[in-house]
């Protein structure tokens, strides 16, 4: 506000000087620093996403999303589970632990069960003749994941401000304009193309989905995944 006031001043004075021309290229390079968005990176890979859509719209037919014990706004369908073990996906263990700042105090939280991750490498038969199918065997070769889910976020709602254990790998099946991912101060859309992501979720984040429409991802835990 200080540095808007003094630039607003020096041009309806016309005294545009090498001061105000340092300042105005101060806030550039803040802003710059700013938007860095280092912590949402696109990977070198891509499915083919009317081939996703159609998988998708084929388990929603038989399968209905797990609000994950009560969760407003929030589904999941777990496409792994821990072997043998069909409760491993079900209510809280569909969402898992993460933490949060819930109120004025600003301390932090956690939040729901801790998840082993690592114990998931089963991929539910029931989806394995489906497009998620491919798509796993060829992720879980690149990375080392936990679970991997289908996510809904429903239209007009976000999630809490909370940090995750790990990173996460997304990739946009159906999604809006309106449909954004905030890690700190940066917000990022991601299109749904086929493309995959690697966010950067033990940082502080939310998503939101601001449209009139489902925003749907799958989503995994990426357990060997380094930012810069």
């Amino acid at each position: 506000m200080y540095y808007t006031n003094i630039y607003y001043k020096q041009i309806n004075n016309n005294e545009m000087n090498t001061d105000s021309k340092n300042i105005i290229k101060l806030e550039d390079e803040r802003d710059k620093k700013i938007l860095n968005f280092n912590d949402f990176q696109k990977q070198n890979i891509k499915f083919d996403i009317s081939k996703l859509q159609e998988a998708y719209r084929q388990i929603i037919q038989t399968k209905k999303f797990d609000d994950g014990g009560g969760i407003s706004h929030f589904g999941a369908i777990c496409l792994t589970r821990i072997p043998g073990d069909p409760e491993s996906v079900k209510g809280h263990k569909a969402r898992g632990l993460y933490w949060t700042k819930p109120n004025t105090s600003g301390k932090e939280v956690s939040r729901d069960v801790k998840i082993d991750e690592a114990a998931y490498s089963e991929f539910v038969p029931d989806f394995e003749n489906t497009y998620f199918k491919e798509i796993f065997d060829i992720i879980s070769k690149k990375y080392k994941l936990g679970r991997v889910r289908i996510l809904l976020k429903e239209p007009r709602s976000t999630l809490s401000w909370h940090r995750d254990p790990e990173p996460r790998l997304h990739i946009p099946i159906f999604t809006n304009p309106g449909c954004l991912m905030v890690i700190e101060n940066v917000a990022k859309h991601m299109p749904a193309d086929g493309s995959v992501w690697i966010t950067n979720n033990t940082k502080y984040h939310n998503a939101f989905n601001g449209g009139e429409e489902n925003r749907i991802h799958l989503v995994a835990c990426v357990l060997d995944y380094k930012f810069n």
